[in-house]
């Protein structure tokens, strides 16, 4: 199968420095991708790139076959941010609504997404109301509603408890397992264990593209985490 992301090229630059410099990356398609490392190493910045929304100085973004940002890109792509992108005074099952009926689609799949998500006893609560774990899930419920090709996932589980963590990582395979893609960024490095295939980032770079297994072995480490203070060399 063709591979679900192919960059050229990238080169992004933010307040007057490069943040990535000349970068060529494919995302195989119908795997869960780990995009790992510290925070401020970039990871954000590629993700936006992806989903067609950061401004790029060179390179090209190509994503389901179409340039990254097209309209037909942006129907198949499920982009979850950091900040969320859900509306604070409605309520859960309203926002999925809203969602649901941004994408045509039967209003009858709200429910199941929010069993998913363990959002069922604040389906009727407004979003305001809700805790910073909670409308990090909304969030990716409105992502999960539309069923998109490709899932953009930035730090989806800061804040949450691990065994809804555990539960999402699950849903994440299960949904690569029906042929989606994900790109998932997460500084948790114990969490790239989850993913078929880790992306170790650190300033701007890729400095690794393997499997968890293979990273371990390559380096000789137990962890992920022994495993990119290897690569890096200790140095800061």
């Amino acid at each position: 199968m063709p591979d679900a992301v192919d960059i050229r090229g990238l080169t992004v630059e933010r307040g007057g420095r490069t943040v990535i410099d000349g970068l060529d990356l494919t995302i195989p398609t119908g795997v869960v991708t780990g995009l790992v490392g510290p925070s401020g190493c970039g990871k954000t910045t590629l993700i936006r790139a992806v989903a067609g929304v950061q401004v790029v100085r060179s390179g090209v973004v190509t994503v389901l076959g179409e340039p990254a940002g097209s309209a037909t890109t942006r129907r198949r792509v499920g982009y979850v941010t950091q900040a969320g992108s859900i509306y604070p005074d409605l309520t859960t099952a309203q926002n999925l609504r809203y969602f649901a009926a941004v994408h045509r689609l039967a209003p009858d799949q709200v429910d199941e997404v929010l069993r998913a998500v363990d959002l069922t006893e604040v389906r009727d609560r407004e979003v305001r109301h809700l805790s910073g774990g909670q409308r990090t899930r909304v969030s990716l419920a409105a992502a999960l509603v539309a069923e998109p090709d490709l899932y953009l996932l930035d730090e989806p589980t800061v804040g949450l408890d691990p065994v809804l963590r555990r539960d999402l990582w699950q849903m994440f395979a299960e949904l690569a397992g029906r042929g989606a893609t994900l790109l998932v960024s997460t500084h948790v490095m114990d969490e790239a264990d989850h993913c078929d295939r880790v992306l170790l980032m650190r300033q701007g770079r890729v400095i690794a593209d393997d499997t968890p297994t293979g990273l371990r072995e390559a380096t000789g480490t137990d962890d992920i985490e022994a495993a990119f203070l290897a690569l890096v060399g200790g140095a800061r």
